[in-house]
């Protein structure tokens, strides 16, 4: 946990990709995929590192691939309370 913390800290965001991919028995039906990692946008060196990976040496040819991401630590996300209450 405390590596992704570190990751969010230094600027990446988690980062979801929907790959739709061709059967290779089938070529004219689309699968999808889910990718999910930690990424820095809006270059995502992580996703086109394991979009090579895909193309090298899977057989499924790749047709799109959909990405959203999403800061998780952000400055909206702390906010000062003015008030403390004590239950009994």
């Amino acid at each position: 946990m405390a590596r992704r913390l570190g990751k969010q800290l230094d600027g990446y965001r988690l980062t979801v990709a929907e790959i739709f991919y061709r059967l290779p028995d089938h070529p004219s039906l689309l699968q999808t995929f889910i990718w999910q990692d930690y990424d820095l946008i809006p270059k995502y060196p992580v996703l086109h590192g394991f979009l090579t990976f895909w193309r090298e040496n899977l057989d499924g040819e790749l047709h799109s691939v959909r990405v959203a991401s999403r800061e998780l630590v952000a400055p909206d996300d702390i906010r000062v309370v003015d008030a403390h209450y004590t239950l009994q």
